[in-house]
């Protein structure tokens, strides 16, 4: 079956390119204009997206507003498409759930790489790999159950991205092990990233907001200064 990818983006020119792009790599492509179409595109199950290319300048809801409403009820991943290149745009884009960041202009090579890892990363959590092997994993009152992909502290469920998720699960599976920013890009996110090392720790900063009681003093990802993270041992 082809992946089912939405495009957002008001300009029709560049979604006409998008889309001729990706269905010529053989993705199933679907157009949202606005802010709110996007929404209630992904609102609805039955369409099975399973990735978003999202402007951030949209009509009606911006990217953002975009990004953080649609992770109140989905993980699939979502690539941020922007021809600023602030460094703020991109925190606060990952600070919102989005998984990955491309700047205009960017070549389709570029593109297709970034979908591609993406999705191949989502794939990789249902097979039998590392990454997806299915066994629960429990430290104290957190579970970790990656047969569901879901997340449990206190039997309350925590509800992630699916690259929090792949972050927690990696680090999880190797406790104690303290993994600077360079092996995580590339362990986790798993292609070259062309972002910086800032992506991870915005990453690790949003997981400790939804793990920890208290995220100024985590019980479960730790930091070695000047060394990187790790996951704390029972």
């Amino acid at each position: 079956m082809m992946h089912h990818i939405l495009v957002v983006d008001d300009e029709e020119p560049i979604a006409d390119i998008l889309r001729f792009q990706l269905e010529k790599a053989g993705y199933r492509v679907s157009v949202a204009q606005d802010g709110e179409e996007a929404v209630r595109f992904l609102e609805n199950p039955a369409h099975g997206v399973e990735l978003v290319l999202l402007d951030l300048m949209l009509p009606k809801k911006d990217g953002f507003e975009v990004c953080k409403e649609v992770r109140q009820f989905s993980s699939v991943p979502i690539i941020m498409l922007t021809a600023r290149d602030a460094e703020l745009d991109k925190v606060l884009g990952l600070e919102l759930g989005a998984d990955d960041y491309v700047t205009k202009p960017f070549s389709a090579r570029e593109l297709l790489a970034r979908v591609k890892a993406n999705l191949r990363r989502q794939i990789v959590l249902h097979d039998d790999g590392d990454l997806g092997r299915k066994e629960q994993l429990q430290y104290g009152g957190l579970i970790i159950d990656p047969k569901t992909m879901q997340v449990f502290r206190d039997g309350i469920e925590i509800v992630l991205t699916h690259r929090e998720f792949e972050l927690l699960l990696y680090m999880a599976r190797h406790p104690g092990v303290v993994y600077s920013r360079e092996q995580l890009l590339q362990d986790v996110w798993g292609y070259d990233y062309l972002g910086d090392e800032r992506t991870v720790d915005v990453t690790i900063r949003r997981l400790r907001e939804k793990l920890e009681e208290d995220p100024s003093n985590p019980v479960y990802i730790l930091t070695r200064r000047g060394a990187g993270y790790l996951f704390r041992r029972s």
